[in-house]
């Protein structure tokens, strides 16, 4: 965000700690990845990275991940466009699922993530007369996501035929911060052949792919911004597909990051044994840079106001009372003051819902959205977390 529309927000908000998210930033960034993949795939916006972007995004991107009743309901209050609803997860409530498909039936485009989960959509689809569209998860790694291929194939060899299902290919996700674009090659070679071989062994044809490419984003001050690279490289690799149907790449971390700035104000400044340590408002219960483990990396961070005169390292803590919350180590201050704020930069993605806030009780922090248009708009004010971890 740029320092002299937070000096304006800093001057007129009673604010830390807060979150600010940049919807012109969030839509540049949905502009580049379309500009430079073209008609070569749809984008989908996963709503676990920040819930509070899905408003900003619905007329721009082409889908949305929904992984949870709770996801889906901030959907439904915020007027998304359910045919653009992609409703995936390990675990699918029947209860959740029957009203789903009760009130907006094939309109929403379902996962199927195991046997269990075929048969509840069936069942479902029985239900309410409507033939459900579904892509099923191909498992990558091993883990709790998906089906395997003797599965999928399984599925595939029966009930390609169901009347009350509508099989249209395939999503699988590998995973986040892929620094070598190699293996999202790889990935999508593997792909690319077995959508043939499903073709040759079943007479099915797969008529979309949705993909989790987990680019990479630059946290960190040691790295360099190389998004626009792997997006080009990423649509070479596109080019390269035999596939003709639709791709569609579901993306988070690298859509929501940029967007986010978290400010916290300096609240204690002293200094043990001849090391300088600040205390800020926020901590490790707001702050989450993946990668980051007990301020081993520093992210991008700057000091509000700027200040002239001698500049020392400090030891940034949070305040939370245990030695985990570091969330700087030996970064430098000028003139540190009480009132100072750190603002932190690139935390769009998954700090907002993922850090742990429930921690010591401290409130969450207020959520703000802005715009040049609209200008800063208070979306969730500071809210207390005691009330949650107390019988009364």
């Amino acid at each position: 965000m740029d320092r002299d529309i937070l000096k304006a927000f800093l001057e007129n908000h009673e604010v830390t700690p807060s979150y600010i998210f940049d919807t012109d930033v969030l839509c540049s960034r949905i502009q580049q990845i379309q500009n430079i993949l073209e008609d070569k795939a749809a984008v989908c916006y996963a709503m676990k990275a920040n819930p509070f972007l899905v408003q900003a995004l619905s007329g721009i991107v082409d889908k949305f991940e929904v992984c949870s009743p709770g996801e889906f309901r901030i959907c439904e209050r915020n007027g998304a466009d359910m045919s653009k609803v992609v409703l995936s997860g390990v675990y699918k409530n029947p209860m959740d699922t029957i009203r789903t498909v009760e009130v907006y039936g094939d309109k929403i485009t379902y996962t199927v993530e195991s046997r269990t989960q075929f048969e509840l959509l069936k069942e479902c689809a029985v239900k309410t007369g409507k033939k459900l569209p579904i892509l099923i998860r191909l498992n990558c790694g091993g883990n709790q996501f998906g089906v395997d291929r003797e599965t999928l194939e399984e599925i595939v060899r029966k009930e390609t035929t169901c009347k009350y299902l509508r099989i249209k290919g395939i999503q699988m996700f590998s995973g986040t911060q892929k620094k070598k674009l190699r293996q999202i090659e790889q990935e999508l070679q593997m792909l690319d052949a077995y959508c043939t071989e499903l073709m040759e062994k079943y007479g099915f044809y797969v008529q979309e792919l949705e993909y989790g490419p987990g680019l990479y984003v630059s946290y960190f001050t040691n790295e360099e911004d190389e998004s626009e690279t792997q997006l080009l490289e990423l649509k070479r690799i596109l080019e390269g597909m035999r596939f003709r149907g639709e791709i569609t790449l579901e993306m988070g971390r690298f859509i929501a990051a940029g967007c986010g700035t978290y400010v916290t104000s300096v609240v204690d400044i002293k200094e043990i044994e001849g090391r300088r340590i600040c205390i800020v408002n926020g901590g490790i219960n707001h702050v989450n840079y993946y990668g980051q483990t007990m301020a081993m990396r520093t992210p991008r961070v700057e000091q509000m106001p700027d200040r002239n005169g001698e500049t020392d390292k400090y030891m940034v803590y949070g305040a939370l009372c245990t030695t985990g919350d570091l969330l700087l180590k030996q970064f430098p201050l000028t003139d540190v003051r009480l009132g100072d704020v750190l603002v932190f930069h690139d935390i769009g993605a998954y700090s907002v819902t993922e850090s742990m806030y429930l921690f010591l009780s401290r409130d969450l922090p207020s959520v703000y959205l802005y715009s040049e248009d609209t200008g800063f708009e208070l979306v969730r004010p500071a809210r207390p977390t005691d009330v949650l971890n107390a019988i009364r």
